[in-house]
């Protein structure tokens, strides 16, 4: 199984978009221990939207599309539908 998910962070009060073929407990694991990107400079990271998808390229294609939207209003709609 694949996901797509996204980060909420109040600390930097913003949001990660990612996918995974892991586990999403071991992911937010690894955005919340002392890591090198956009998510290392906190580590209250917590997930607040996800999909799953049964291949890689439609988990990636979906955080590509989200990720294209640039909009943290569009995101935000999108959490809000769960």
């Amino acid at each position: 199984m694949f996901y797509t998910y996204i980060l909420y962070s109040e600390n930097q009060d913003s949001y990660y978009v990612g996918y995974t073929g892991n586990s999403l407990e071991l992911r937010l694991r690894k955005h919340n221990t002392n890591n090198k990107g956009f998510t290392g400079r906190s580590s209250d990271w917590k997930v607040v939207y996800s999909e799953s998808f049964l291949s890689k390229s439609e988990a990636y294609s979906r955080e590509r599309k989200i990720k294209s939207w640039k909009s943290r209003l569009k995101i935000e709609e999108l959490i809000a539908q769960v």
